[in-house]
Parts: structure tokens; C-alpha cells; sequence
């Protein structure tokens, strides 16, 4: 495969800080929400009525999302429902690579720092539709890195 080309978005893996390697918890279907952008502020100047100064602030990062066939028994939603019901929170690090044919990284790794869930959510049942369940877990987090393979 040469390395020329841009990555496959369908060959990925999910790593949670709390769950073993190879947990069926960690296999989704499904990530988005990798964004950043910079905040920008307003600054009006007196005097000056043509135009505004727009000037950068912080960082921002979207809220990561996953999508997964709906699990009976997981350690995820655990982790989900400690924090949701009883207020809970315990951050994890999340950490999303793209692999290759031979489940190989790929390209650099998206690690997801401090994230804790904000969301989650069944897709709707219907009696006409021949769907699996999906079930989508948003998480926030503070920041996210990209580490170099």
C-alpha cells in the first residue's frame, strides 16, 4: 500500500483508558465530532464605525461522537450512567487510530484528554425498518492531541 494516498476512514480502532484492549466495548461503528477551531472576539473601536477588530481567543473543541450496535452489558454505559444519574465523573483518555489491512496504525493517533460522557442516546424502534439498534455516546473532553506513530 503505498503511503501517498490519504487514509481509509472505515478501518478504525477506539481505545478507552479504563477497558482492556480488546473489549468489545471499544468497537464502533462510527466516530466524529474530531473539530478545533479559535474563538474569535469582537473589538470595536471609537471612532472607527467601518468595521470591528476581530481578534483570536481560545481554542474550541466539539464534543466527540460514537455510534455503535447497542451492547446488554457494558462497561461503557456504566461509566456513562455513574456520571448522567448520579453525578459520578471519572475522565478517561480516549484514543482514536486509523489502521491499515493489518489492524497497523495507520496515521498519527487522536487522543481525546479528560473525556467524560455528556450524552447518550438508542436509536428510535420501528416496526418497518430492518435496522440494529445504534446507540450513540457524546462525550466532552478538554482537549484533543494528535501523537506522531
Amino acid at each position: 500500500m503505498a503511503t501517498d494516498y490519504p487514509p481509509v476512514g472505515f478501518h478504525f480502532n477506539v481505545a478507552f483508558g479504563f477497558l482492556p484492549g480488546d473489549s468489545k466495548d471499544a468497537r464502533f461503528q462510527e466516530v466524529g465530532g474530531l473539530t478545533s477551531e479559535l474563538g474569535i472576539e469582537e473589538v470595536v473601536e471609537g471612532g472607527e464605525n467601518r468595521f470591528s477588530h476581530r481578534l483570536p481567543t481560545r481554542g474550541k473543541f466539539g464534543n466527540l461522537i460514537l455510534k455503535r450496535g447497542l451492547l446488554s452489558d457494558s462497561q461503557l454505559i456504566s461509566w456513562c450512567k455513574n456520571a448522567i444519574e448520579n453525578f459520578l465523573f471519572a475522565p478517561a483518555t480516549v484514543n482514536v487510530t486509523l489502521q491499515n489491512e493489518n489492524h497497523e496504525p495507520l496515521a498519527d493517533t487522536y487522543s481525546f484528554v479528560k473525556a467524560w460522557p455528556v450524552k447518550w442516546s438508542v436509536s428510535d424502534f420501528k416496526a418497518s425498518d430492518n435496522a440494529i439498534v445504534v446507540e450513540t455516546l457524546e462525550l466532552a473532553y478538554t482537549y484533543f492531541t494528535r501523537i506522531k506513530r
